[in-house]
């Protein structure tokens, strides 16, 4: 690497939180699918619903890639609408489009509120393991109470998903759903992800320094 790059590797400014989830257009492009599916299965067949779902995560991943941005996050995306799409296609029933994200919610929860019984709240666990696994972060009382409400942070976020998601599947509001996953999607997630930040950043400030 020359100097000139090296300069600007240090002058270049750290990403943020939402620059690395995608900044705020990244918002958007988590939405359009959603929106996409749950507009056209109210006019629409089935199949063509399927059709213009998978259609739009196309598009995006293209666009997205065209605009340089992250790899990674195009194809996470656009793999998220295919699988979905898939299940539906599989079951037949539009509501499906949304039933892996419920059980990944529920999944989510159990292993969160699980670490807090068992009094290894996993965000303190992982910063742990990140970190070499060699420090006694239970130990400090302050690190400690830091992880446990940033576990608890994620876990009302997978618990309130799950529970709203669940009962607006259960009676069968494909719309209902719709309007839950963008509401409760990524603004949901960046609010959970900032207390996980700063819990990370008080275990490291008092057990690294």
């Amino acid at each position: 690497m020359s100097m000139t790059e090296q300069r600007d590797d240090r002058t270049r400014p750290t990403p943020t939180l939402l620059d690395q989830m995608g900044g705020t257009v990244g918002f958007v492009y988590s939405t359009i699918p959603v929106l996409v599916f749950v507009t056209a299965n109210a006019f629409l067949p089935l199949t063509l619903t399927i059709g213009l779902a998978v259609a739009t995560g196309l598009a995006l991943f293209g666009y997205r890639l065209l605009r340089r941005e992250r790899f990674s996050s195009a194809v996470g995306s656009l793999l998220g609408v295919a699988v979905a799409a898939g299940v539906v296609a599989w079951t037949g029933s539009a509501r499906d489009f949304f039933v892996i994200g419920i059980w990944a919610s529920l999944a989510g929860f159990v292993v969160t509120a699980g670490s807090l019984v068992a009094r290894r709240p996993i965000t303190g666990v992982v910063w742990n393991a990140v970190h070499g696994g060699r420090h006694p972060w239970r130990d400090d009382r302050v690190v400690l109470r830091a992880h446990d409400l940033a576990t608890l942070a994620a876990a009302l976020v997978f618990g309130s998903r799950f529970a709203i998601q669940q009962w607006l599947y259960v009676a069968e509001s494909t719309g209902g759903l719709g309007v839950a996953r963008v509401v409760m999607g990524t603004p949901l997630t960046v609010l959970a992800a900032l207390v996980i930040v700063w819990a990370f950043r008080r275990s490291t400030k008092r057990l690294r320094t």
